[in-house]
């Protein structure tokens, strides 16, 4: 009965296999269509989507002008970054209210690496983050096409919480100067601190009025409401000081006028040994976008109850990465303030982008002019603010009470990114995050299990709650996939409980609910594991292997032929009862 119970399963999930292909054959080809987050849109949904689009591109103006002069580019080019990677999302991505363009988590990240490369702000800068921008549009869209959204989950909370404090103080240190009007500084972290403290006595008293005033300005508007546009209130206000008081002759620093007209597209003229160069910037920078995209499309999902399609949206963002650089631009990536204000406005598609964008663009392309008087220090306080916001000091609290040593993994993570350069740092952060999930995986140790008195469950034992064992069963489960990082955990902690029994184990069940894959160290263990059962005098069966892939590998490595199909169960208490009956 087992065995046919065994093969009914592979078999049913074969069938299910094949007609959730069919049926969704067509579904997922238009799933790749253009322009997929206007589905189901009407006409009545034009009000909510223009209000949402103005209210969007007065929040982008000055928040893409400050992380463009974050990373050492003209204001202009960020409004080009916003308009590419909103036309570019629209066309190809999936959610209806993702906003991609310049972001200020990612900008430190290429800035510090391409200053490695080229002196900031020269043509080979910005030929370089123009590759840069296609170079990781291209891999983005890749691991979309081949559906790797797995990959967003490389970062755990804690590294992703350390990495965000490591990028607010590389912002933080960089505005320092244009908030207090002295000159810019263009060293590591460590020394530019050194040189700003040192230069404190030069501060301008109006620069820095005016940057602590915008930061005022934006704090209290998303208090008071998200909806309200404080950085653009903040920046027309500080511009007016700046007219109506003369600050410019007082040392103030002002953007001066911006050239108008539309950048060319074509490749950037870079070499090959820069390509070369650009590749490990380019995979740090993808992770970090596809980490963003992903958690950005599952917070806002569509109110017509859509499960969020993370691939799709890998292949939206990394589009407008790559418009971006064939326009001159940087790297784009996914915005969640600019996503929450255009799902929280009334936005219902990628119109609301659409129409932020022309408002952009037409602002980039003939009204340099206006902005001409904006103090650096204004620009200085939009940022300050950026940084602050991603500061999450909730989660740096609840970790420190909850799990004080994951709470390390925040401090080194920030360290690192502080101290060394920036991409080394995201590097290390992503490595702490890997090793920390490798660790805690080996972690995992086989449980001996207890049956809860008259039932058929089986539990671990818990305190004050007593189970029964039967005499000479074992029955034990391993809550965690096998594979080769604890492999040699598995066999020698399921070695020892048997070899604890002194010979009066006759049954062994290995319970095996939570393993959901095995690979080929692992079912080597499980032989030898099966084999040391055996010579220990104890029959060995399997219950309650739900995953299609471990049964998979059950009959790949043979280990169903080494079993017996007649020892797999659906239940240990099947399990029990047959097998001391003596089948």
């Amino acid at each position: 009965m087992a065995e046919v119970l065994f093969a009914n399963t592979g078999a049913k999930a074969r069938v299910e296999r094949v007609s959730r292909a069919r049926t969704t054959s067509v579904t997922n080809w238009t799933s790749w269509l253009p322009f997929r987050s206007l589905n189901g849109w009407a006409p009545k949904y034009l009000n909510g989507d223009l209000v949402a689009g103005f209210t969007l591109a007065a929040i982008a103006i000055p928040e893409q002008m400050a992380t463009a002069r974050l990373g050492g580019f003209a204001p202009e080019i960020g409004f080009f970054v916003f308009v590419a990677g909103s036309l570019a999302f629209a066309v190809f991505g999936a959610s209806r209210y993702l906003s991609a363009g310049a972001d200020s988590t990612i900008t430190p990240l290429f800035a510090g690496g391409l200053a490695l490369l080229a002196a900031t702000g020269s043509p080979q800068y910005l030929a370089l983050a123009a590759t840069l921008a296609v170079m990781v549009g291209l891999v983005v869209v890749l691991c979309g096409a081949l559906r790797l959204g797995w990959i967003a989950d490389l970062l755990s909370v804690p590294v992703t919480t350390g990495f965000l404090a490591g990028i607010a103080i590389h912002i933080i240190i960089s505005q320092l100067p244009g908030l207090l009007g002295l000159p810019a500084e263009s060293s590591d972290t460590l020394r530019r601190v050194g040189e700003i403290a040192a230069n404190l006595h030069l501060t301008n008293p109006y620069s820095l009025a005016l940057g602590l005033g915008v930061f005022a300005i934006v704090f209290l508007a998303e208090r008071i409401s998200a909806r309200i546009p404080g950085a653009l209130i903040g920046l027309v206000l500080a511009t007016l000081a700046v007219v109506a008081f003369g600050l410019a002759d007082r040392g103030v620093a002002v953007l001066g006028a911006l050239p108008n007209g539309l950048p060319r597209a074509g490749l950037p003229l870079v070499r090959l040994g820069d390509i070369r160069a650009l590749v490990p910037l380019a995979l740090l920078i993808a992770i970090v976008v596809m980490v963003q995209t992903a958690a950005t499309a599952r917070s806002f999902v569509s109110q017509q109850g859509e499960a969020p399609d993370v691939n799709r949206d890998f292949v939206g963002v990394g589009a407008g990465s790559i418009a971006s650089g064939l326009f001159a631009g940087f790297p784009v990536n996914a915005s969640p303030p600019r996503t929450a204000i255009a799902a929280h406005t009334g936005g219902h598609s990628q119109l609301a982008g659409l129409f932020a964008a022309a408002i952009v663009l037409a602002l980039g392309a003939f009204g340099g002019g206006l902005l001409a008087n904006i103090p650096q220090a204004a620009l200085a306080g939009v940022l300050l603010f950026v940084a602050r916001r991603i500061l999450r000091w909730q989660v740096f609290a609840n970790v420190y009470r909850q799990a004080p040593l994951e709470f390390l993994l925040i401090l080194i993570t920030m360290a690192a990114i502080v101290v060394l350069p920036i991409q080394i740092g995201v590097a290390i952060g992503i490595g702490l995050s890997l090793l920390h999930g490798v660790w805690s995986a080996t972690r995992t140790q086989p449980i001996e299990l207890e049956q809860v008195p008259g039932t058929s469950v089986w539990w671990p034992p818990t305190v004050g709650n007593a189970g029964e064992r039967l005499p000479g069963v074992l029955v034990a489960a391993f809550q965690a996939p096998l594979s080769f990082v604890n492999a040699d955990r598995f066999k020698r902690g399921f070695c020892d409980l048997v070899d604890a029994g002194n010979g009066r184990v006759k049954l062994v069940v290995l319970e095996a609910s939570s393993i959901v894959e095995i690979d080929y160290t692992a079912a080597q263990a499980l032989i030898e594991t099966i084999t040391h059962c055996r010579k220990a005098g104890a029959v060995f069966a399997i219950a309650r292997m739900e995953s299609l892939r471990a049964q998979a590998a059950l009959a790949r490595f043979g280990i169903i032929d080494l079993v017996g199909p007649q020892r797999i169960f659906h239940s240990v208490d099947a399990a029990v009862k047959a097998l001391q009956s003596g089948r």
